[in-house]
């Protein structure tokens, strides 16, 4: 699945080395999604999302249903509250890896989505809601969350959701994050572990120059993302510009503690 959040969740993982070590916060309020929307289908009792990572089809019914493609999970329940709500659930191993609800306003015209992502490690959850709208109608018959959405903003993200510390050495990085994700790798454009991620496993490191650093991350050899951070002149502020594996780009500005 890819979840709504997704976008921002992803430049967590995705964040590079910069000049300076330390610790370093996603100022939510300057982020900027994708414009690229994602695609709900929701009717005849069925739920499906052609534009998730995997795409998903399942029936809308409460219970738990196999689903395949994602290393996060291999589950799947989808039930719908009322005319204008939905939750999610997606499990690994009978356990709940990332849980949504989704409410669609009066208008139909925008959707909030509150969200609680669970470590693999066993960290705290990261949770928060983020504000969509919508850019194409739903069928005539079909539940209000259908049609296609873009996301505009993200609030009361959890702060282990938006930090991440790094200690620089001279020819590599080292990364922690309070969820329990962390890798050690170097600047020679081979993979290393990532460890702590229910999608990655594999971290790729390049530095461009002084004050920029790509980041590819990828699953058993295979690509999941990439970002390019470049580190301001003072050193307080690091925007990274985060591409998924669907051409989705967005952009995350990070500030020094």
């Amino acid at each position: 699945m890819r979840p709504l959040c997704t976008l921002l969740l992803a430049a967590l993982p995705m964040l590079a080395a910069g000049p300076f070590t330390g610790t370093w916060k996603i100022d939510v309020s300057k982020a900027m999604f994708s414009d690229k929307p994602d695609t709900i289908e929701l009717g005849n009792g069925i739920y499906k999302c052609p534009t998730c990572d995997p795409p998903i089809t399942v029936k809308a019914d409460g219970v738990d249903h196999p689903v395949s493609g994602s290393p996060a999970y291999d589950t799947m329940s989808v039930r719908i509250i009322d005319d204008h709500t939905v939750k999610v659930f997606a499990k690994k191993d009978g356990k709940v890896g990332y849980q949504q609800k989704t409410v669609v306003a009066p208008d139909g015209m925008t959707e909030t989505v509150s969200f609680t992502s669970f470590p693999p490690a066993g960290a705290q959850p990261v949770t928060g809601t983020v504000s969509l709208r919508r850019v194409s109608k739903a069928e005539p018959g079909m539940h209000a969350v259908s049609g296609s959405w873009v996301a505009e903003k993200a609030e009361n993200i959890s702060d282990n959701g938006l930090t991440a510390t790094f200690d620089e050495t001279a020819d590599g990085l080292k990364m922690t994050q309070p969820t329990g994700e962390h890798y050690d790798a170097k600047f020679d454009g081979k993979e290393y572990t990532y460890e702590g991620s229910a999608e990655l496993n594999q971290v790729v490191l390049k530095r461009i120059d002084a004050h920029t650093i790509e980041e590819t991350d990828k699953r058993d050899g295979e690509f999941r993302g990439k970002a390019k951070m470049t580190v301001s002149p003072d050193g307080r502020t690091m925007k990274m510009v985060v591409e998924d594996r669907q051409g989705r780009i967005s952009t995350f500005i990070w500030n020094k503690q």
